[in-house]
């Protein structure tokens, strides 16, 4: 979905230069009747061509929003278990229920027969993969997602299985306005806007809206943060030098 919305988005710049081009060619020409029609209709044919290509872009979106809706749904009872050592010949179910069983308090909060799948993901490296988990019970999964904080200093994290549009506003959101003003909540990116009101967003179109790119809005001041819905992994922010002018 994301090739086709870039290959009419190519296509647009490209038809836009061209007849951009043609259209300056019209006005070097001699004035005359044949000319004055000539630019007439092809004023008609560019409105009518971008028209269309705007009505086929905007028809995209749409269809790629509802597939990652679509998408974002089947991912309602994963999670992922994050710093986890990975040993050889591991038993991964069993070392999620562990994992998770060792730090909270109710014994028998999760069980083997909880857990639908689960899997390491991505390759291997010097780094422990993360750990995929589905649970049978939707109920159950809220239950441990948002008791997540009894992980805190363990060097166990948890997050969501987000799609790739909302994983990509997710970490542009962290770095736009901080990890502690931003996390993701049903799948959304829930993000403290400089209004100090909560957004909800699962697009980078729908981020810039809220919160724009540092070279569209370089004035903006991040909010304070709000102490109950502080990120799980802080991320040192940065944070620029004075450079003081030598005389």
């Amino acid at each position: 979905m994301e090739n086709i919305k870039d290959t009419i988005t190519d296509m647009m710049g490209q038809l836009n230069a061209r007849m951009a081009a043609f259209e300056a060619q019209i006005a070097k020409s001699p004035a005359s009747p044949s000319a004055s029609g000539l630019a007439a209709e092809f004023a008609a044919f560019r409105c009518f061509t971008m028209s269309a290509f705007n009505m086929l872009h905007k028809q995209v979106e749409m269809l790629a929003k509802g597939m990652d809706h679509l998408d974002m749904r089947s991912r309602r009872k994963i999670l992922l278990i994050h710093g986890v050592p990975e040993g050889k010949k591991e038993d991964v179910a069993n070392t999620a229920v562990q994992t998770l069983a060792s730090r909270y308090e109710e014994s028998k909060l999760l069980c083997l027969d909880d857990i639908t799948r689960s899997h390491r993901m991505g390759r291997v490296g010097d780094k422990p993969r993360p750990i995929l988990v589905k649970f049978k019970d939707l109920a159950l999964r809220n239950k441990v997602w948002y008791s997540k904080t009894k992980l805190k200093g363990s060097g166990v994290t948890l997050s969501e299985f987000l799609t790739r549009p909302r994983h990509e506003a997710f970490m542009a959101a962290r770095q736009r306005v901080g990890v502690k003003q931003c996390w993701t909540r049903d799948g959304c990116v829930v993000v403290l806007g400089a209004d100090g009101k909560q957004h909800r967003v699962v697009s980078l179109a729908e981020l810039d809206q809220v919160c724009p790119p540092a070279s569209q809005n370089v004035d903006v001041v991040a909010p304070k943060a709000s102490s109950s819905k502080a990120a799980d992994a802080p991320v040192a922010s940065g944070r620029a030098k004075r450079v003081v002018s030598k005389k």
